[in-house]
């Protein structure tokens, strides 16, 4: 039974049936994403030792982490619509108990092949964690100016998982092994489900919609269809196109169901006419296809290269988390005072910025040469993440809240799926080192730059309050 609430203006929240502290709905949504990122910041560093254990190449070891990208935005939508129809608290302690189980999966892979499976269960309950994480924010915190506080701190738990997960990972793997990684985070969704299923009221908004089973269908496979070709254009043969053909058709067909359905669809297209939206989305997928790919890269290279053990190579990663954490806590207030199209455009420029820096290292040295290229991309990253989640879910009314985190989330696992794949086939066409790192870094950083441009151009320069618009 879906329970009543009401927020109000100070933040306060009280439900039907008992009192919910904000504070403790926002620890539950903290811990949410504190169990994602964790679980793909650890995996980043534990590929090197992975494929020392299952003697795996390049080309698994992207599987390891493209398995569970693939599959997270395959099933974003239909996470995003059942957290609006059947209730997103529900949707969000499913989602932290699938990721629990895929986890424990993952710790006890006897091969490859099993992790890979693991890590796609686990993408399984993040596409429906993660964005009714979003979407509850949404609808707690109605305001603009305290949700773009919130998303803030929501936002900054990315940099507190990328900082505990490369040092507590490092450590974790040079004493008991990688195995040892995905253990971590069990406790993490054991609390994150208590404590949403006690403190989180909630919320749901069925009128007029349904589950779309052909969008869900058409839209997985062309999700799919174009990550997938470019997963599998790293190995020369011609099933790449095969995909790309049938991701093509897939989304053509997607887009013509869609629009008739109108109100009705999976993903409303009028909510792409939203000029700040779809700068977000696209601000969005830039951000992490540089950003996943370089944490993908330069790990590898550092330990293959420059012989760095697991734990050195995490904490070589320490300086891009601490900023990315400590500048995201502050970003809803940077907003209301420099606007939001200074904080998005810009902070996606500082991230490109930072990779050319990479870039311009051989084989990620000096250290001192890469570090600023990592602290500079951490502060982009800590500026623009809030803002471009605010302006996504805010773009939008609280019934929408849930399609439009998925969106957003959708933009940045495929962004992050293609930067893994594409840098990755880059860095391995090359034969690596440091002349296939500084071609991966060169791309990643331009498409920041461009992702930079659209941003300027969609977002105007003002806060988050005059991005909202009701849908």
């Amino acid at each position: 039974m879906v329970r009543r609430f009401e927020p109000v203006a100070d933040g306060v929240l009280t439900c039907g049936r008992s009192g919910a502290a904000p504070a403790a709905v926002l620890v539950a949504m903290c811990l949410g994403v504190l169990v994602a990122q964790i679980d793909t910041s650890v995996v980043n560093l534990a590929t090197h030792a992975i494929g020392t254990t299952f003697r795996a190449g390049v080309a698994p070891l992207q599987w390891v982490l493209d398995a569970y990208n693939l599959i997270y935005a395959v099933l974003l939508l239909s996470g995003g619509l059942v957290a609006d129809l059947y209730g997103r608290r529900r949707a969000f302690a499913i989602g932290a108990a699938i990721m629990t189980m895929g986890s424990l999966v993952c710790a006890f892979a006897p091969h490859i092949g099993v992790l890979i499976g693991g890590r796609a269960i686990t993408a399984v309950g993040a596409a429906l964690l993660l964005p009714s994480s979003l979407a509850i924010i949404r609808v707690v915190w109605p305001e603009p100016a305290a949700r773009g506080r919130i998303l803030g701190i929501w936002a900054s738990c990315n940099g507190l998982a990328f900082a505990i997960g490369p040092t507590l990972g490092g450590q974790l793997i040079e004493t008991f092994g990688w195995r040892s990684v995905f253990l971590l985070v069990v406790p993490l969704a054991i609390a994150a489900f208590i404590l949403a299923w006690l403190t989180v009221p909630e919320s749901a908004d069925p009128e007029e919609r349904h589950f779309d089973l052909p969008g869900q269908v058409l839209g997985a496979i062309a999700l799919g269809g174009f990550a997938l070709a470019a997963i599998a254009s790293q190995d020369g043969t011609r099933e790449w196109t095969f995909a790309l053909l049938l991701a093509l058709l897939a989304l053509l067909s997607f887009l013509q169901i869609e629009r008739r359905r109108g109100a009705a669809a999976l993903v409303p297209l009028g909510l792409f006419r939203i000029r700040a939206f779809s700068g977000a989305i696209a601000a969005t997928a830039a951000m992490t296809f540089g950003i996943y790919g370089m944490i993908f890269l330069l790990p590898l290279v550092w330990q293959s290269v420059m012989h760095l053990s697991p734990q050195e190579a995490g904490l070589a990663l320490m300086p891009i988390s601490l900023v990315f954490f400590a500048i995201s806590t502050q970003s809803g207030k940077l907003v209301q005072r420099f606007g939001a199209r200074a904080m998005t455009a810009g902070g996606t420029a500082l991230i490109g910025c930072g990779l050319l820096i990479v870039a311009a290292t051989r084989a990620g040295g000096p250290m001192l040469l890469a570090q600023c290229g990592l602290v500079l991309a951490g502060l982009g990253m800590g500026l623009n993440s809030g803002p471009l989640f605010g302006i996504a879910v805010g773009s939008v009314g609280r019934e929408r809240s849930g399609t439009a985190a998925a969106l957003i989330n959708v933009a940045r696992m495929t962004g992050a799926t293609l930067g893994v794949a594409l840098l990755g086939t880059v860095f391995r066409l090359l034969h690596g080192g440091h002349v296939g790192l500084r071609a991966a870094m060169l791309i990643g950083g331009l498409v920041q730059l461009c992702g930079a441009l659209i941003a300027f151009a969609a977002i105007r320069q003002d806060g988050p309050a005059a991005q909202t618009r009701s849908r």
